[in-house]
């Protein structure tokens, strides 16, 4: 009788121990703040890497260069590009200045500065889709591939060799009077140009975030 008397006793005061304990831990867990997760949220005036920017060249119907050729050129905006938001932060009708250069087996153009107004230009990353296609030019055949196209000079010499005398004044004066030194008129047969829509093959994709100023 005692033993059972003494082992209840023992089990009612480790109750009621674990009772205060419960009591006196309830109130601290109580007091402790929530704190709530957070995660990063997009800058209402940042462009996410991967953004595309409708672009084109304005100036001429079709861009006209070697392979090997880098052409400097300034393309439009042709769309409102906006953040995540839907805010505009690079309007229609600003410029992108950079160029095109050798890529792969074709041409790609390289942006490198953002031009939102005359005082607003900042450095941007972005590039095209490489361009490769190509045409074959032939005396007799498109001898009038150049009208209302952007020659480049190398290009430019390249179809003098071909077409001979063939009026490229016009196009060497957009695309650089140093094509004119080049020209072997009319001792080739035929030349390969890379041809490029100016409407149509220039959107650009953004290479890294852009935070606009």
């Amino acid at each position: 009788m005692n033993i059972t008397r003494s082992t209840s006793q023992a089990g009612l005061a480790a109750l009621l121990a674990l009772g205060m304990s419960s009591a006196s831990v309830a109130p601290l867990w109580q007091a402790l703040p929530v704190q709530a997760q957070t995660f990063p949220r997009a800058s209402r005036s940042s462009l996410r890497a991967g953004t595309v920017i409708p672009a084109a060249y304005q100036g001429a119907k079709r861009i006209i260069l070697k392979r090997d050729e880098t052409l400097p050129v300034t393309l439009t905006v042709i769309e409102n590009v906006r953040n995540s938001r839907g805010a505009v932060l690079i309007p229609r009708g600003s410029r992108i200045s950079g160029q095109l250069e050798p890529a792969g087996n074709g041409t790609q153009f390289v942006a490198n500065k953002l031009i939102l107004s005359k005082r607003d230009r900042q450095d941007i990353s972005a590039t095209s889709e490489v361009i490769t296609r190509t045409e074959v030019v032939r005396k007799g055949n498109n001898d009038r591939i150049w009208q209302g196209a952007l020659v480049g000079g190398a290009a430019a010499a390249v179809l003098s060799e071909v077409f001979g005398d063939i009026g490229l004044l016009e196009v060497i004066g957009g695309a650089g009077a140093g094509a004119l030194g080049g020209w072997l008129l009319g001792r080739r047969e035929k030349a390969e140009v890379i041809v490029i829509d100016a409407k149509r093959d220039l959107d650009l994709t953004l290479d890294s975030d852009l935070s606009i100023r």
